[in-house]
Protein backbone atom coordinates (compact mmCIF):
# COMPACT_ATOMS: atom_id res chain seq x y z
CA UNK A 1 0.00 0.00 0.00
CA UNK A 2 1.47 3.19 -0.81
CA UNK A 3 1.37 6.65 1.40
CA UNK A 4 -0.55 8.16 -0.73
CA UNK A 5 -3.37 5.51 -0.47
CA UNK A 6 -2.82 5.37 2.93
CA UNK A 7 -3.93 8.90 3.29
CA UNK A 8 -6.81 8.49 1.64
CA UNK A 9 -7.62 5.83 4.19
CA UNK A 10 -6.58 7.71 6.78
CA UNK A 11 -8.95 10.89 5.59
CA UNK A 12 -12.18 8.29 5.41
CA UNK A 13 -11.64 7.32 8.78
CA UNK A 14 -11.18 11.15 10.19
CA UNK A 15 -14.58 11.45 8.57
CA UNK A 16 -15.97 8.67 10.00
CA UNK A 17 -14.49 9.79 13.92
CA UNK A 18 -17.13 12.50 13.72
CA UNK A 19 -19.84 10.33 14.51
CA UNK A 20 -17.81 9.37 17.78
CA UNK A 21 -19.09 12.01 20.40
CA UNK A 22 -16.95 14.72 21.59
CA UNK A 23 -14.00 14.09 19.22
CA UNK A 24 -13.02 17.23 17.24
CA UNK A 25 -11.87 16.19 13.44
CA UNK A 26 -9.43 19.67 13.38
CA UNK A 27 -7.39 18.62 16.09
CA UNK A 28 -7.16 14.96 14.84
CA UNK A 29 -6.38 15.91 11.04
CA UNK A 30 -3.65 17.70 12.64
CA UNK A 31 -2.21 14.87 14.15
CA UNK A 32 -2.86 12.50 11.49
CA UNK A 33 -0.96 15.32 9.34
CA UNK A 34 2.34 14.55 11.73
CA UNK A 35 1.95 11.33 12.08
CA UNK A 36 1.75 10.52 8.69
CA UNK A 37 4.57 13.17 7.64
CA UNK A 38 6.42 10.92 9.66
CA UNK A 39 6.28 7.66 7.86
CA UNK A 40 6.33 10.12 4.79
CA UNK A 41 9.78 11.85 6.07
CA UNK A 42 8.22 15.21 5.32
CA UNK A 43 9.50 17.28 8.30
CA UNK A 44 7.28 18.91 11.23
CA UNK A 45 8.19 21.92 9.54
CA UNK A 46 6.82 21.30 5.85
CA UNK A 47 3.83 19.64 7.47
CA UNK A 48 3.41 23.50 9.30
CA UNK A 49 3.80 25.03 5.93
CA UNK A 50 0.82 23.31 4.77
CA UNK A 51 -1.59 25.39 7.38
CA UNK A 52 -3.26 27.91 4.98
CA UNK A 53 -2.41 30.43 6.94
CA UNK A 54 -4.19 32.77 4.06
CA UNK A 55 -7.65 31.07 5.48
CA UNK A 56 -6.52 31.96 8.76
CA UNK A 57 -6.19 35.62 7.79
CA UNK A 58 -9.49 35.62 5.99
CA UNK A 59 -11.73 34.45 8.33
CA UNK A 60 -10.58 35.78 11.59
CA UNK A 61 -10.96 39.57 9.68
CA UNK A 62 -14.06 38.87 8.26
CA UNK A 63 -16.04 37.44 11.44
CA UNK A 64 -13.64 39.92 13.47
CA UNK A 65 -15.69 42.94 11.43
CA UNK A 66 -19.06 41.26 11.42
CA UNK A 67 -18.65 40.88 15.51
CA UNK A 68 -18.41 44.41 15.60
CA UNK A 69 -20.98 45.22 13.33
CA UNK A 70 -23.15 42.78 15.57
CA UNK A 71 -22.38 44.21 18.83
CA UNK A 72 -23.15 48.37 18.03
CA UNK A 73 -26.71 46.94 15.81
CA UNK A 74 -25.09 47.79 12.22
CA UNK A 75 -26.07 44.25 10.99
CA UNK A 76 -29.40 44.05 12.96
CA UNK A 77 -30.30 47.23 10.87
CA UNK A 78 -29.21 46.08 7.54
CA UNK A 79 -31.15 42.72 7.44
CA UNK A 80 -34.03 44.49 8.99
CA UNK A 81 -33.33 47.32 5.80
CA UNK A 82 -33.32 43.75 3.46
CA UNK A 83 -36.90 42.85 4.75
CA UNK A 84 -38.24 45.46 4.45
CA UNK A 85 -36.60 45.93 0.80
CA UNK A 86 -38.44 42.89 0.07
CA UNK A 87 -41.70 43.30 1.56
CA UNK A 88 -41.53 41.13 4.34
CA UNK A 89 -41.83 37.75 2.07
CA UNK A 90 -39.95 35.10 3.29
CA UNK A 91 -39.09 33.29 -0.54
CA UNK A 92 -37.39 36.66 -1.71
CA UNK A 93 -35.42 37.10 1.75
CA UNK A 94 -33.79 33.94 0.91
CA UNK A 95 -32.92 35.23 -2.74
CA UNK A 96 -31.41 38.02 -1.57
CA UNK A 97 -28.14 36.28 -0.38
CA UNK A 98 -28.23 34.43 -3.70
CA UNK A 99 -28.46 37.89 -5.20
CA UNK A 100 -25.90 39.44 -3.64
CA UNK A 101 -23.76 36.72 -4.35
CA UNK A 102 -24.66 36.82 -8.28
CA UNK A 103 -23.57 40.11 -8.87
CA UNK A 104 -20.34 40.12 -6.33
CA UNK A 105 -18.63 37.55 -8.22
CA UNK A 106 -19.87 38.84 -11.60
CA UNK A 107 -18.19 42.12 -11.46
CA UNK A 108 -15.13 40.09 -10.35
CA UNK A 109 -14.87 39.63 -6.56
CA UNK A 110 -12.95 36.83 -5.82
CA UNK A 111 -15.59 33.65 -4.32
CA UNK A 112 -13.87 33.55 -0.95
CA UNK A 113 -14.05 37.49 -0.80
CA UNK A 114 -17.91 36.97 -1.75
CA UNK A 115 -18.68 34.43 0.12
CA UNK A 116 -17.38 36.11 3.45
CA UNK A 117 -19.46 39.13 2.33
CA UNK A 118 -22.62 36.65 1.86
CA UNK A 119 -22.61 34.07 4.67
CA UNK A 120 -23.34 36.13 7.77
CA UNK A 121 -26.39 37.95 5.48
CA UNK A 122 -27.66 34.59 4.62
CA UNK A 123 -27.28 32.88 7.98
CA UNK A 124 -28.27 35.96 9.96
CA UNK A 125 -31.51 36.16 8.27
CA UNK A 126 -31.56 31.66 8.96
CA UNK A 127 -31.49 32.37 12.51
CA UNK A 128 -34.14 35.23 12.84
CA UNK A 129 -36.54 34.03 10.55
CA UNK A 130 -36.44 30.35 10.56
CA UNK A 131 -35.50 29.19 7.42
CA UNK A 132 -32.94 26.40 7.10
CA UNK A 133 -29.07 27.45 7.89
CA UNK A 134 -28.18 24.92 4.84
CA UNK A 135 -30.95 26.09 2.61
CA UNK A 136 -29.72 29.61 3.38
CA UNK A 137 -26.46 28.98 3.05
CA UNK A 138 -26.19 26.74 -0.08
CA UNK A 139 -28.19 29.55 -1.93
CA UNK A 140 -25.80 32.04 -0.91
CA UNK A 141 -23.13 30.06 -2.28
CA UNK A 142 -25.03 29.22 -5.35
CA UNK A 143 -25.61 32.74 -6.16
CA UNK A 144 -21.34 32.96 -6.12
CA UNK A 145 -20.94 30.37 -8.50
CA UNK A 146 -23.93 31.38 -10.78
CA UNK A 147 -21.54 35.14 -11.29
CA UNK A 148 -18.42 33.07 -11.58
CA UNK A 149 -18.36 32.43 -15.34
CA UNK A 150 -18.68 35.92 -16.25
CA UNK A 151 -16.45 38.23 -18.46
CA UNK A 152 -14.95 39.56 -15.91
CA UNK A 153 -14.85 36.90 -12.75
CA UNK A 154 -11.88 34.55 -11.99
CA UNK A 155 -13.46 31.70 -13.67
CA UNK A 156 -14.22 33.21 -16.82
CA UNK A 157 -10.79 34.75 -17.18
CA UNK A 158 -9.14 31.47 -16.61
CA UNK A 159 -11.49 29.63 -18.39
CA UNK A 160 -10.97 31.95 -22.06
CA UNK A 161 -6.84 32.39 -21.18
CA UNK A 162 -6.57 28.92 -20.85
CA UNK A 163 -8.83 27.87 -23.89
CA UNK A 164 -6.52 30.09 -25.73
CA UNK A 165 -3.21 29.25 -24.26
CA UNK A 166 -4.33 25.18 -25.25
CA UNK A 167 -5.17 25.82 -28.57
CA UNK A 168 -8.64 25.12 -27.97
CA UNK A 169 -11.00 27.43 -30.61
CA UNK A 170 -13.60 28.92 -28.85
CA UNK A 171 -16.16 31.04 -30.85
CA UNK A 172 -16.49 34.78 -30.15
CA UNK A 173 -19.21 34.06 -28.33
CA UNK A 174 -17.87 32.20 -25.89
CA UNK A 175 -17.87 34.83 -22.92
CA UNK A 176 -21.73 34.80 -23.33
CA UNK A 177 -22.16 31.27 -23.51
CA UNK A 178 -20.48 30.71 -20.04
CA UNK A 179 -21.96 33.31 -18.32
CA UNK A 180 -25.53 31.84 -19.71
CA UNK A 181 -24.46 28.86 -18.49
CA UNK A 182 -23.53 29.60 -15.05
CA UNK A 183 -26.52 31.60 -14.37
CA UNK A 184 -28.57 28.41 -15.91
CA UNK A 185 -26.73 26.29 -13.67
CA UNK A 186 -27.16 28.61 -10.58
CA UNK A 187 -30.66 28.97 -11.08
CA UNK A 188 -32.01 25.45 -11.87
CA UNK A 189 -29.94 24.54 -8.18
CA UNK A 190 -31.73 28.05 -6.46
CA UNK A 191 -34.70 26.63 -8.01
CA UNK A 192 -34.89 23.11 -6.78
CA UNK A 193 -33.98 24.33 -3.11
CA UNK A 194 -36.80 26.68 -3.12
CA UNK A 195 -38.96 24.28 -3.81
CA UNK A 196 -37.13 21.57 -1.17
CA UNK A 197 -37.35 24.24 1.44
CA UNK A 198 -41.26 25.41 0.71
CA UNK A 199 -42.22 21.89 0.99
CA UNK A 200 -40.41 20.43 4.16
CA UNK A 201 -41.03 24.13 5.84
CA UNK A 202 -37.01 24.84 5.63
CA UNK A 203 -38.46 28.28 4.01
CA UNK A 204 -41.57 28.93 5.86
CA UNK A 205 -44.41 30.93 3.63
CA UNK A 206 -46.00 33.98 4.36
CA UNK A 207 -44.48 37.03 5.25
CA UNK A 208 -42.52 38.24 8.64
CA UNK A 209 -43.31 41.28 9.99
CA UNK A 210 -41.76 44.40 8.90
CA UNK A 211 -39.64 46.31 11.32
CA UNK A 212 -39.03 50.40 11.84
CA UNK A 213 -35.76 50.80 11.13
CA UNK A 214 -35.45 53.31 14.12
CA UNK A 215 -36.37 50.97 16.78
CA UNK A 216 -33.33 48.24 15.44
CA UNK A 217 -31.70 47.32 18.96
CA UNK A 218 -28.25 49.40 20.02
CA UNK A 219 -26.03 46.20 20.56
CA UNK A 220 -25.40 42.90 21.26
CA UNK A 221 -25.72 39.61 19.07
CA UNK A 222 -28.67 39.10 17.05
CA UNK A 223 -31.57 36.68 18.51
CA UNK A 224 -32.87 33.92 16.46
CA UNK A 225 -36.17 33.21 16.13
CA UNK A 226 -37.31 30.45 18.36
CA UNK A 227 -36.59 27.21 17.69
CA UNK A 228 -34.23 28.29 14.99
CA UNK A 229 -31.17 26.59 16.24
CA UNK A 230 -32.12 23.56 17.71
CA UNK A 231 -34.32 22.58 14.50
CA UNK A 232 -32.48 20.23 11.39
CA UNK A 233 -32.18 22.13 8.60
CA UNK A 234 -35.24 21.58 6.43
CA UNK A 235 -37.07 20.50 9.13
CA UNK A 236 -40.69 22.46 9.68
CA UNK A 237 -40.12 25.24 12.52
CA UNK A 238 -42.80 25.16 15.34
CA UNK A 239 -46.05 25.95 14.48
CA UNK A 240 -47.51 29.51 15.75
CA UNK A 241 -50.76 29.29 17.59
CA UNK A 242 -53.37 29.57 15.27
CA UNK A 243 -51.40 28.11 12.25
CA UNK A 244 -49.18 25.51 10.42
CA UNK A 245 -45.79 25.81 10.53
CA UNK A 246 -45.44 25.74 6.73
CA UNK A 247 -48.43 29.11 6.60
CA UNK A 248 -47.76 30.34 10.16
CA UNK A 249 -46.44 34.16 9.82
CA UNK A 250 -42.81 34.53 11.36
CA UNK A 251 -43.25 36.24 14.25
CA UNK A 252 -39.87 39.15 14.67
CA UNK A 253 -37.55 38.12 17.18
CA UNK A 254 -37.78 40.15 20.29
CA UNK A 255 -34.95 42.76 20.56
CA UNK A 256 -32.37 42.39 23.10
CA UNK A 257 -31.71 45.10 25.70
CA UNK A 258 -28.57 46.89 24.69
CA UNK A 259 -25.50 46.08 26.41
CA UNK A 260 -23.73 49.70 26.25
CA UNK A 261 -25.35 52.69 24.92
CA UNK A 262 -24.12 53.24 21.33
CA UNK A 263 -22.29 56.13 20.64
CA UNK A 264 -23.71 58.49 17.56
CA UNK A 265 -22.86 57.79 14.16
CA UNK A 266 -22.15 54.49 15.22
CA UNK A 267 -23.76 52.73 12.78
CA UNK A 268 -23.10 54.77 9.90
CA UNK A 269 -19.71 54.46 10.69
CA UNK A 270 -19.73 51.06 10.75
CA UNK A 271 -21.74 50.52 7.61
CA UNK A 272 -18.78 53.18 5.99
CA UNK A 273 -16.19 50.90 6.93
CA UNK A 274 -18.20 48.01 5.47
CA UNK A 275 -18.50 49.65 2.15
CA UNK A 276 -14.99 50.07 2.35
CA UNK A 277 -13.92 46.43 2.50
CA UNK A 278 -15.98 45.58 -0.26
CA UNK A 279 -14.97 47.79 -2.36
CA UNK A 280 -11.19 47.68 -1.83
CA UNK A 281 -11.64 44.19 -2.29
CA UNK A 282 -13.81 44.11 -5.20
CA UNK A 283 -12.23 46.87 -6.54
CA UNK A 284 -8.25 46.95 -6.09
CA UNK A 285 -8.40 43.27 -5.32
CA UNK A 286 -7.14 43.71 -1.87
CA UNK A 287 -6.77 40.97 1.15
CA UNK A 288 -10.39 41.02 2.45
CA UNK A 289 -9.43 39.44 5.28
CA UNK A 290 -6.76 42.72 6.21
CA UNK A 291 -8.85 44.98 5.68
CA UNK A 292 -11.73 43.25 7.70
CA UNK A 293 -9.07 43.02 10.61
CA UNK A 294 -8.27 46.79 9.79
CA UNK A 295 -11.95 48.13 10.04
CA UNK A 296 -12.74 46.24 12.65
CA UNK A 297 -10.06 47.92 14.84
CA UNK A 298 -10.69 50.94 13.81
CA UNK A 299 -14.24 50.86 14.93
CA UNK A 300 -13.54 49.16 18.08
CA UNK A 301 -10.93 52.21 18.88
CA UNK A 302 -13.27 54.86 17.79
CA UNK A 303 -16.03 54.13 19.75
CA UNK A 304 -13.87 52.17 22.54
CA UNK A 305 -15.51 48.91 22.50
CA UNK A 306 -14.72 46.35 24.32
CA UNK A 307 -11.94 44.09 22.44
CA UNK A 308 -12.84 40.74 24.28
CA UNK A 309 -16.88 40.94 22.87
CA UNK A 310 -15.61 40.98 19.28
CA UNK A 311 -12.38 38.46 19.65
CA UNK A 312 -14.88 36.24 21.69
CA UNK A 313 -17.32 35.80 18.52
CA UNK A 314 -14.29 35.10 16.34
CA UNK A 315 -15.20 31.02 15.51
CA UNK A 316 -11.46 29.67 16.67
CA UNK A 317 -13.03 26.25 16.55
CA UNK A 318 -14.32 26.37 12.84
CA UNK A 319 -10.43 27.88 11.99
CA UNK A 320 -9.19 25.02 14.20
CA UNK A 321 -11.16 22.91 12.30
CA UNK A 322 -10.60 23.93 8.67
CA UNK A 323 -7.35 24.82 9.14
CA UNK A 324 -6.44 21.27 10.67
CA UNK A 325 -8.14 19.89 7.69
CA UNK A 326 -6.66 21.72 4.79
CA UNK A 327 -3.51 21.27 6.32
CA UNK A 328 -4.01 17.37 5.91
CA UNK A 329 -5.29 17.90 2.42
CA UNK A 330 -1.65 20.01 1.65
CA UNK A 331 0.43 16.58 2.84
CA UNK A 332 -1.93 14.31 0.66
CA UNK A 333 -1.59 16.29 -2.33
CA UNK A 334 2.01 16.42 -1.81
CA UNK A 335 1.92 12.37 -1.69
CA UNK A 336 0.10 11.96 -4.72
CA UNK A 337 -3.07 11.20 -3.28
CA UNK A 338 -5.42 13.48 -5.54
CA UNK A 339 -3.60 11.67 -8.46
CA UNK A 340 -4.33 8.89 -7.67
CA UNK A 341 -7.50 9.44 -7.45
CA UNK A 342 -7.71 10.99 -11.08
CA UNK A 343 -5.73 8.05 -12.20
CA UNK A 344 -8.28 5.89 -10.94
CA UNK A 345 -10.78 7.20 -12.92
CA UNK A 346 -9.32 7.75 -16.09
CA UNK A 347 -11.04 5.46 -18.67
CA UNK A 348 -10.53 5.21 -22.55
CA UNK A 349 -13.89 5.50 -24.26
CA UNK A 350 -15.85 7.79 -26.59
CA UNK A 351 -14.78 11.53 -26.77
CA UNK A 352 -18.49 12.81 -24.49
CA UNK A 353 -17.72 9.73 -22.36
CA UNK A 354 -14.00 10.22 -21.58
CA UNK A 355 -15.45 14.46 -21.10
CA UNK A 356 -18.04 13.05 -18.50
CA UNK A 357 -14.81 10.99 -16.69
CA UNK A 358 -13.05 14.11 -16.90
CA UNK A 359 -15.87 15.67 -15.47
CA UNK A 360 -15.48 13.58 -12.27
CA UNK A 361 -12.26 14.29 -12.27
CA UNK A 362 -12.83 17.32 -11.43
CA UNK A 363 -15.23 17.09 -8.67
CA UNK A 364 -13.78 14.70 -6.96
CA UNK A 365 -10.65 16.37 -6.55
CA UNK A 366 -11.84 19.89 -6.03
CA UNK A 367 -13.92 18.85 -3.19
CA UNK A 368 -10.92 19.18 -0.91
CA UNK A 369 -8.76 20.96 -2.86
CA UNK A 370 -8.93 24.59 -4.68
CA UNK A 371 -11.52 24.22 -7.74
CA UNK A 372 -9.99 27.24 -9.54
CA UNK A 373 -6.55 25.36 -8.91
CA UNK A 374 -8.44 21.67 -10.47
CA UNK A 375 -9.57 23.64 -13.07
CA UNK A 376 -6.76 24.91 -14.63
CA UNK A 377 -4.96 21.38 -13.72
CA UNK A 378 -7.75 19.30 -15.89
CA UNK A 379 -8.34 21.67 -18.89
CA UNK A 380 -4.61 20.57 -20.29
CA UNK A 381 -6.85 17.19 -20.81
CA UNK A 382 -9.46 18.79 -22.96
CA UNK A 383 -7.68 19.45 -26.07
CA UNK A 384 -7.53 15.67 -27.61
CA UNK A 385 -11.61 15.46 -26.55
CA UNK A 386 -12.34 18.84 -28.47
CA UNK A 387 -9.78 17.29 -31.83
CA UNK A 388 -12.19 14.13 -31.36
CA UNK A 389 -15.69 16.11 -31.00
CA UNK A 390 -16.52 17.29 -28.25
CA UNK A 391 -17.69 21.23 -27.63
CA UNK A 392 -15.29 23.38 -27.38
CA UNK A 393 -17.31 25.58 -25.43
CA UNK A 394 -19.66 22.51 -23.98
CA UNK A 395 -16.24 21.03 -22.34
CA UNK A 396 -14.64 24.08 -20.62
CA UNK A 397 -18.27 25.07 -19.06
CA UNK A 398 -18.66 21.22 -17.98
CA UNK A 399 -14.97 21.20 -16.22
CA UNK A 400 -15.74 24.34 -14.92
CA UNK A 401 -19.15 24.00 -13.06
CA UNK A 402 -18.26 19.99 -12.13
CA UNK A 403 -15.04 21.83 -10.24
CA UNK A 404 -16.99 24.41 -8.61
CA UNK A 405 -20.63 22.93 -7.61
CA UNK A 406 -19.14 20.55 -5.14
CA UNK A 407 -17.33 23.60 -3.40
CA UNK A 408 -20.48 23.62 -1.07
CA UNK A 409 -19.20 21.72 1.80
CA UNK A 410 -17.35 22.05 4.86
CA UNK A 411 -14.14 21.19 3.91
CA UNK A 412 -12.49 23.92 2.44
CA UNK A 413 -12.47 28.08 3.12
CA UNK A 414 -16.13 28.21 1.41
CA UNK A 415 -17.24 25.73 4.23
CA UNK A 416 -15.09 27.68 6.86
CA UNK A 417 -16.68 30.98 6.06
CA UNK A 418 -20.63 29.42 6.40
CA UNK A 419 -19.41 27.64 9.80
CA UNK A 420 -17.95 30.94 10.48
CA UNK A 421 -21.09 33.04 10.07
CA UNK A 422 -23.39 30.26 11.95
CA UNK A 423 -24.98 30.82 15.17
CA UNK A 424 -22.55 28.14 17.50
CA UNK A 425 -25.19 26.35 18.60
CA UNK A 426 -26.14 24.91 14.56
CA UNK A 427 -22.54 24.24 13.83
CA UNK A 428 -22.11 21.05 14.69
CA UNK A 429 -25.39 20.08 12.50
CA UNK A 430 -24.72 22.44 9.63
CA UNK A 431 -21.06 21.00 9.08
CA UNK A 432 -22.36 17.32 8.86
CA UNK A 433 -25.55 18.95 6.52
CA UNK A 434 -22.61 20.41 4.53
CA UNK A 435 -20.57 17.47 4.06
CA UNK A 436 -23.62 15.14 3.20
CA UNK A 437 -24.50 17.67 0.79
CA UNK A 438 -21.22 18.12 -0.83
CA UNK A 439 -20.44 14.16 -0.85
CA UNK A 440 -24.00 13.81 -2.81
CA UNK A 441 -22.35 16.80 -4.61
CA UNK A 442 -19.39 14.11 -6.17
CA UNK A 443 -22.19 11.83 -7.28
CA UNK A 444 -24.49 14.18 -9.06
CA UNK A 445 -22.95 17.78 -10.18
CA UNK A 446 -20.38 16.22 -12.78
CA UNK A 447 -22.73 14.12 -14.89
CA UNK A 448 -25.52 16.84 -14.63
CA UNK A 449 -23.16 19.59 -15.78
CA UNK A 450 -21.59 17.12 -18.64
CA UNK A 451 -25.64 16.56 -19.62
CA UNK A 452 -26.73 19.45 -19.39
CA UNK A 453 -23.49 21.61 -21.12
CA UNK A 454 -21.31 18.98 -22.75
CA UNK A 455 -22.91 19.47 -26.13
CA UNK A 456 -22.85 23.16 -26.02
Amino acid sequence: MTLATLSIIVLAALLAATLIPGFDLGLGALAAAFILGLAAGVTESDVTAFFPADFFVLIVGVTALFAVAHHNGTLDWLLDLLLRVAGGRLVLIALVPFAIGAVLTAVGTLPAAATAIVSPIALGFAARYRTSPLIAAVLGVTGIISGLLSPLAVYGVTARELSTKLGIGLPGSAPVAFLSGGLLAGLAVCAGLLIVGLWSGGIPRGRAPIPALASVRATGPATPAPGATDSAPGAAPEPASGGGAATATVDAPAPAPAETPTRPGARAFTLVCMLAVVVLSVGFDMNVGYLGLTAALIVQLVFRLPADAIVSRIPWTVVLLIGGLLTYVGLMQHLGAFKQISDLLTIEGSPLLSLLVLCYIAGVTSFAASSIAVFATVMPLLPPLVAAGVSPVGGVLALALASVLVDINPLGITGGLILGAAEPSVRPRLFRNLLTYGLISIVVAPPLAWAAFGWW
